[in-house]
């Protein structure tokens, strides 16, 4: 159990996410008055997991940002809004990166804490990242800005091939592209869409996420989870899973340390941070990317559960001014394994009964039944489900998870062959 250094309510405005655990646990706070923002990016809605939290029916307050009008006008409109509902927000959480910069931005119209622009482009543009990274010391991939594809061949003839080829600005590998030499035609069209676009060198190894929950400045702990294959390699038909490393599993890196030289090189004060970082086959640390926002997929709730204290109220208290205090119940593996989909009418899934009854699987959300109409975007996230799984360490869920998804069934068709599968 975690508990916090002070007492009283707090008023709260979040944006509006796809992260319906934390959402669920915030709205069940007695002790925090929330009013939700939504911003007008179609990324914060659901993609087949159903609605953001049930945010909608868990609250009374919404306001609605119109993406039409400037921040200073919205900003007038919301203080005149908050004096009706007679509710003031003292304090601010975006966990949603989509809307980073105009969420930021309109939280500093209103006088709520708030990342300044520099903080938001070292956490959500890509470029400004590699430059922190050299300016505090971390090794990072090496990267070009590109907008043809004669940029890219000079790229590889420097890095060689495969690369990577991302917008400079997304998430969970939207929009972003392992390359090889005969992909180039498609980087051609890719290239043509408006985005900025940005090569990376391709690193060979074993990814790893960090977590880290800040107050004051100040890193209060750090978690270490591994990706079984990764990320990007799920868009291929990789195992989609992250495993929180057991507090007593060596760790690749000093977690602490790692997480409170970002915290100061980002000059971040309270929240989350997540990050992604790479050992390689020859055991050199890469730093991959950085966010103030939660992890997505249940990475937090894996670290909590991993640890045995309530993560969410910690991550809560973060964000309403308060500093938890943690204390730990548990020394075990836990991971979210996201399990497979595809575009088309299901017509056989496993139940969520089938997968509790397997070994180590502590948790189940199901996001797709038969006869539903699924189309999964090119998203990291994308699932028909999610179980959480248990072990003594992060081998023995890896071995409990491939063992999971050998006997899942999952298949889509037509219409008809939905209601014939009825």
């Amino acid at each position: 159990m975690n508990s916090s250094t002070d007492a009283g309510q707090r008023r709260l405005l979040l944006v509006e996410s796809r992260r319906a655990t934390f959402n669920e646990s915030l709205l069940a706070r007695p002790d925090v008055t929330t009013v939700l923002l939504r911003l007008g990016d179609s990324s914060t809605r659901s993609h087949g997991s159903g609605p953001d939290g049930q945010n909608a029916e868990n609250t009374r307050h919404m306001f609605v940002l119109d993406s039409s009008r400037s921040i200073d006008q919205e900003a007038a409109r919301y203080r005149e809004w908050i004096g009706h509902i007679g509710i003031v927000p003292e304090y601010f959480c975006n966990p949603n990166e989509a809307v980073q910069p105009q969420a930021q931005a309109f939280a500093a119209a209103v006088g709520l804490p708030h990342l300044t622009q520099e903080q938001v482009l070292l956490v959500h543009e890509k470029p400004a990242m590699k430059k922190l990274y050299h300016r505090i010391g971390l090794r990072s991939a090496a990267y070009e800005l590109v907008d043809g594809v004669g940029e890219i061949e000079r790229f590889a003839a420097v890095h060689g091939w495969p690369l990577i080829l991302k917008p400079v600005d997304s998430d969970s590998c939207i929009g972003t592209w392992k390359l090889r030499e005969a992909d180039l035609p498609h980087a051609e069209q890719l290239l043509r869409d408006g985005h900025r676009w940005m090569v990376e060198e391709y690193i060979k190894g074993h990814e790893h996420q960090l977590c880290a929950l800040v107050a004051d400045g100040r890193v209060l702990d750090a978690y270490v989870s591994s990706n079984p294959a990764p990320i990007l390699d799920v868009l291929e038909g990789a195992i989609n899973a992250n495993i929180t490393l057991a507090p007593s599993e060596p760790k690749p890196i000093d977690a602490v340390a790692l997480s409170q030289q970002l915290v100061d090189g980002v000059e971040y004060r309270s929240g989350y941070l997540h990050a992604e970082f790479w050992m390689t086959d020859t055991g050199e640390f890469v730093m991959g990317e950085l966010a103030a926002r939660l992890s997505g997929c249940e990475v937090p709730l894996n670290h909590g559960l991993s640890y045995g204290f309530d993560i969410m109220q910690a991550i809560t208290d973060l964000y309403v001014g308060r500093t938890p205090t943690l204390e730990y119940t548990r020394d075990r593996a836990v991971g979210d394994l996201l399990l497979p989909t595809a575009p088309g009418v299901v017509t056989e899934i496993t139940s969520a009964e089938e997968l509790l009854a397997q070994e180590g699987v502590i948790s189940c959300r199901m996001r797709a039944a038969v006869g539903d109409l699924v189309d999964p975007p090119r998203a990291s996230f994308a699932c028909s489900g999610v179980v959480q799984v248990t072990g003594q360490d992060s081998a023995e869920v890896t071995d409990r998870m491939r063992k999971i998804l050998s006997g899942y069934r999952f298949t889509t068709g037509t219409p008809d062959a939905a209601r014939d599968a009825r």
